[in-house]
């Protein structure tokens, strides 16, 4: 194996960790409510966005913008929770549909309407130059995104399984109404997932803008990326979304470098589609 293969690899799964780490907080909506937030790519954007003002107003880079964005996405992920998604759990899932593309449109040409439709992108050398790490050449931006990104996706895994909040969050899932009368308030832990799910896309936002171009349509691309990645790993799985994002990272790599960039896509979703023929529920999603 050449050093150029092992490097597109290693590309891959750094870029991979970044996929998970958006996706994460979809399949976390969906395994607490069973909504499906069709705005999750668009808040990644805001969060690119978030970084993009943070460098041209303050001059600022990732240590600034992802903490901020990470704070603003999770505040808006609060505001939406009680001003829309509690009252739609409540109708029938064509309401929940309807209502989170609603708030993806509002998102997107309200960023449309103050940014305009140009593309805009960071100064490649914002992060740093590039490592070289044993004859692999890799930028510093991919790199700081990809480590951060699989970090934090591992925490977020420890805090809902070894935490007293994750084993609240986790009882609200399985039954809000036994949860309630064991004293916990199941709006305040949904509250709560909304947070971390909304605050997981503006951090995953900051951290590709350095590395990736900026247009209010990007949420269109990084959504369907996320939910390829939570239906390939199972919805509700966290470490399902690790390893599909992970997988889907350098099946993107390697067949961009193998037969070109324009067919990457299509091998992603050829195989995944070809996946779910066998296991419809995904790599670590229940029967």
């Amino acid at each position: 194996m050449t050093f150029t293969l092992v490097q597109v690899i290693v590309g891959g799964l750094l870029l991979g960790a970044v996929y998970a780490l958006f996706s994460s907080g979809l399949t976390l909506v969906w395994g607490m409510m069973n909504v499906v937030n069709f705005a999750h790519g668009d808040f990644v954007m805001l969060g690119m966005y978030v970084a993009f003002v943070v460098y041209t107003l303050l001059g600022g880079g990732p240590l600034i913008g992802a903490p901020l964005a990470t704070l603003l996405l999770a505040t808006l992920g609060v505001i939406v929770y009680f001003a829309l998604i509690r009252d739609i759990m409540k109708g029938p899932m064509l309401a929940q549909i309807l209502g989170t593309f609603g708030l993806a449109l509002l998102l997107r040409y309200s960023v449309f309407w103050w940014f305009g439709a140009n593309f805009l992108s960071l100064p490649e050398n914002l992060v740093g130059g590039t490592f070289d790490i044993f004859g692999i050449r890799l930028q510093a931006s991919r790199l700081l995104a990809g480590v951060v990104a699989l970090l934090v996706t591992l925490g977020l895994h420890l805090l809902l399984t070894r935490t007293t909040l994750g084993s609240r969050m986790l009882a609200v899932a399985e039954d809000a109404t036994a949860a309630q009368l064991m004293g916990i308030r199941p709006d305040s832990m949904q509250a709560i997932a909304w947070a971390i799910a909304a605050g997981a896309t503006g951090l995953a936002g900051a951290l590709i803008a350095t590395f990736f171009y900026i247009v209010p349509t990007v949420g269109e691309t990084l959504g369907i990326v996320a939910f390829v990645t939570v239906s390939l790993g199972g919805f509700g799985s966290v470490p399902g979304a690790l390893v599909a994002g992970l997988l889907i990272g350098v099946i993107e790599s390697l067949s961009g470098y193998l037969i070109g960039a324009v067919y990457k896509d299509i091998v992603v979703y050829t195989l995944f589609l070809g996946f779910l023929w066998f296991r419809p529920q995904g790599l670590m999603g229940k029967t």
